[in-house]
């Protein structure tokens, strides 16, 4: 466990390098750098987990050095190891390295190569940080680092007007909840002393009972914090603009890791939550109400990347809703099971755009099934298990679980059950759109470069990956204990299922399948045999497609809410109240100065009379008190 401290240290030796000597390296050494310097990072994950899996130990720490200890709060470069952040660290190195391989090729032509893996090096080495935390401290300066990498590789391609404002959104919005999020640390340090993971979740069972209004406030601050980095209602309107970033930007950020980073919080801290039920539900509701928002959105979208983008959110909305019923395990596996397929999809989109010169629009595709094998049948499979389909993809074995769980688990409803579902179904129907508009039908834009290897083995092995991984859910379907579940049993507690709902579990996950199926064939119908279909119902509810189509309305609304009125105000105060205050603050201590500067006037006669008359009042005063 002594290799521990490499993992994150590897990636931002990587970026260090870059940034410091990139633009002068040979461009073939970029890559070379950038992404070995994550592969390595990958290897040394491989060495541990085995050490890990082999121990007896749940868990291992490895302190690096002392970072704080200032008026009570010490905080160290500490990093903790346990069945939860193997999982994440394994996402993050893998998927990682792999899209950096596909970013060898796919970025060869730009101008900001090394820039660009410098980029993501920092980001990864970031995200790593915040996962491998045992402390808040450490993990809030991972938390921040991934916001800052966000901000640089959305607006990567700055020139452009929109890239950059995309950029900024994201960090304004994202800092939203990060404030919400440090004002729950300063509250679990007042009532704590520390804010070590570890020590925290042991005193909160202790110190607050089920039900303890301050561990209610604590989490939901940490819920604003978790539903801004991950993209959830009320703070998901900054994702979909983040597209304006490069793809392999996009399967990075904003499918396997960033984005899921609330998740992780939320898990992370699930021993608060557990004291907070109202927080816990709150939790789901935000989950259950994003993923049918966001799934919607993605039903009128015509930009590739953007419906990906609305699925994002969606999918980690189910994610939420696993958290907020108590299926940890269940949110974490479809979290690992998302970043496979989700990057899939993103570096396929990325492999299409580039293909066809730059065309994000689905309608300006089609017939490239034939011209694109391999994009085809690999972003078939992505999608595929996005969409859930049945037995033969891993994407149904992890949905599935949520899915029954949010009937039968102990927090479970009919209600949960029913919206997760209805999302399951408008899932399909939106996957399935984007695979028939894009690879079906007859030519539209004339194909301008086909992807090399470099690009294509990435994509083969996150497909064999998005079918194969979800195998491991199969003693779920025979009414045993995952070995995935098994696994994050010593960190995540298991989840109990509500007397007398035990024999419903192959009827609830017939049903799923049959949502996934019908979606699948809605979308047939709708795009591949009669297209004119999809055209009428699109005319005959404008407004509600304008209305999806804008993300439910969301920006308008904040932009009307506080936008208009800052910009406002600050067109009122363009000469700046507050300024004035000091400028008049100058202004009299100018007079003041110019005053007092007759006083020096270099004639000696001049100072004796002031001595004499400031004596004269000493001694008048004196006489007079």
């Amino acid at each position: 466990m002594t290799l521990l401290w490499l993992i994150p240290t590897l990636p931002f030796i990587g970026a260090f390098v870059l940034i410091l000597f990139g633009p002068r390296l040979p461009k073939k050494l970029v890559p070379v750098i950038g992404a070995g310097s994550v592969g390595l990072a990958a290897l040394v994950t491989l060495l541990v987990g085995a050490n890990f899996i082999s121990s007896s130990s749940k868990s291992f720490d490895v302190i690096a050095w002392q970072w704080l200890d200032v008026a009570g709060l010490s905080a160290a470069f500490a990093f903790h190891l346990d069945a939860l952040s193997l999982v994440f660290i394994f996402v993050i190195t893998f998927v990682g390295f792999l899209i950096h391989i596909y970013s060898a090729e796919f970025m060869l032509d730009d101008d900001g190569y090394a820039r660009f893996f410098a980029y993501l090096n920092l980001f990864v080495s970031s995200m790593l940080i915040l996962v491998l935390a045992d402390n808040l401290v450490l993990m809030y300066l991972g938390w921040e680092g991934v916001g800052l990498c966000s901000y640089l590789l959305i607006g990567f391609w700055y020139t452009e007007e929109k890239n950059g404002y995309a950029a900024r959104k994201a960090f304004i919005v994202t800092r939203v909840g990060d404030t919400a999020m440090a004002i729950g640390l300063f509250m679990l340090f007042q009532n704590f002393h520390t804010l070590n993971i570890q020590s925290i979740a042991t005193q909160a069972t202790q110190q607050w009972t089920v039900g303890s209004e301050t561990a209610m406030i604590i989490a939901l601050l940490l819920l604003g914090g978790a539903v801004g980095k991950s993209a959830q209602l009320p703070l998901q309107t900054w994702l979909p603009d983040a597209m304006a970033g490069p793809s392999p930007v996009s399967a990075l950020i904003h499918a396997a890791t960033m984005v899921t980073a609330g998740v992780y919080l939320i898990a992370r801290t699930h021993a608060i939550f557990e004291l907070a039920p109202v927080a816990l539900m709150a939790v789901g509701i935000v989950g259950a109400a994003t993923l049918l928002i966001a799934g919607f959105a993605a039903l009128t979208q015509f930009d590739l990347k953007r419906v990906l983008a609305y699925s994002t959110i969606s999918q980690i909305g189910y994610m939420f809703l696993a958290l907020g019923v108590g299926a940890w395990s269940a949110a974490i596996f479809h979290f690992m099971i998302h970043a496979f397929f989700k990057a899939l999809l993103f570096l396929a989109a990325g492999a299409v755009i580039m293909a066809l010169h730059h065309e994000h629009d689905m309608f300006k595709m089609g017939g490239l099934k034939k011209k694109l094998p391999v994009i085809y049948w690999t972003f078939l499979i992505g999608a595929s298990s996005l969409a859930a389909l049945p037995l033969i993809t891993a994407g149904f074995y992890s949905k599935d679980e949520i899915l029954w769980l949010s009937l039968a688990g102990t927090n479970g409803n009919i209600y949960f059950f029913l919206v997760a579902l209805l999302g399951a179904f408008v899932t399909s129907i939106y996957t399935f759109r984007m695979v028939y508009l894009t690879f079906f039908g007859e030519e539209k834009t004339h194909v301008h470069r086909v992807p090399g290897n470099g690009m294509n083995i990435p994509l083969i092995i996150l497909a064999v990956l998005s079918t194969f991984v979800g195998f491991i859910q199969l003693p779920h379907t025979f009414g045993h204990l995952t070995a995935f579940s098994d696994f994050l049993l010593p960190v995540l507690p298991s989840i109990s299922i509500q007397e007398g709902f035990e024999e419903f579990e192959w009827l609830v996950q017939l049903i799923a399948a049959g949502a996934a199926l019908s979606g699948v064939y809605v979308a047939y119908i709708f795009y591949i045999k009669s297209p004119a279909l999809s055209d009428e119902l699109k005319s005959s509810a404008a407004d509600l497609h304008q209305f999806w189509f804008s993300g439910w309305g969301f920006d308008s609304l904040y932009n009307f809410l506080f936008v208009r009125p800052f910009v406002f105000l600050s067109t009122v105060n363009k000469d700046d109240v507050v300024d004035r205050l000091y400028a008049g603050i100058v202004l009299v201590s100018e007079f003041l100065h110019r005053i007092f500067s007759f006083t020096q006037s270099g004639i000696l006669r001049w100072y004796i009379m002031g001595i004499v008359i400031g004596g004269i009042l000493l001694l008048t005063l004196g006489l007079v008190s």
